[in-house]
């Protein structure tokens, strides 16, 4: 399919991506599954552009294994039908919405506050909350105001850690960066957003 086309949202609810055994010392959480990412190959940020950075810094934290052939080209119906899946150690991944939002089955948008802060969707992060504290994890990382305010109260009365990450797409870098990024790279936000992630892996 090329980029031009018209894309057909699967709109499944993505899971959340847990090792298939030892402890998890962290959650990690997106949005939601982007549209040519994790909502066609069924894996948190796996062939989102967001998921770039984010798998890049968890092979250098040697928090997850990546086939060579996995980033090029770096799509979720192809990884899915090449059957391409990331290996991870000790950190599991999820999104504060569960499905791509979309009101036409083609085109993403931003889950609205009543999708994020309904009774099912609530009751599906205090599961994987759940399922993470019986493996050790107590401590998230949000990507993105969205996340962050979803995470951050079911966060708080447990008790943990929440670190709260700029989203790394190219609008999120720029709004989160000194005078919204003016006169600065958008490859070096990247590359120190990337850094900065390696770094809260450790």
């Amino acid at each position: 399919m090329n980029r031009g086309d018209s894309l057909r949202l699967r709109g499944a609810p993505v899971p959340a991506c847990f090792p298939a055994s030892g402890p998890v010392d962290l959650l990690i959480y997106g949005e939601a599954p982007g549209p040519r990412g994790a909502d066609q190959s069924g894996i948190p940020f796996w062939g989102d552009g967001a998921g770039i950075p984010l798998y890049r810094a968890l092979v250098r934290a040697t928090r997850a294994q990546v086939p060579e052939t996995a980033w090029e080209p770096w799509d979720g119906a192809r990884l899915r039908d090449s059957a391409i899946w990331p290996v991870l150690v000790g950190v599991a991944l999820s999104n504060a919405f569960a499905a791509c939002p979309t009101d036409d089955g083609h085109k993403f948008r931003t889950p609205k506050k009543g999708e994020l802060n309904s009774a099912q969707n609530l009751t599906r992060l205090e599961a994987e909350l759940d399922t993470a504290a019986a493996r050790g994890t107590n401590r998230v990382i949000t990507l993105g105001r969205c996340a962050a305010l979803t995470l951050g109260p079911l966060v708080e009365k447990r008790g943990w850690l929440l670190v709260p990450f700029p989203h790394p797409s190219s609008q999120g870098l720029l709004m989160s960066a000194p005078g919204k990024g003016r006169g600065l790279k958008l490859a070096d936000l990247r590359a120190a957003w990337e850094d900065r992630l390696v770094a809260a892996l450790a």
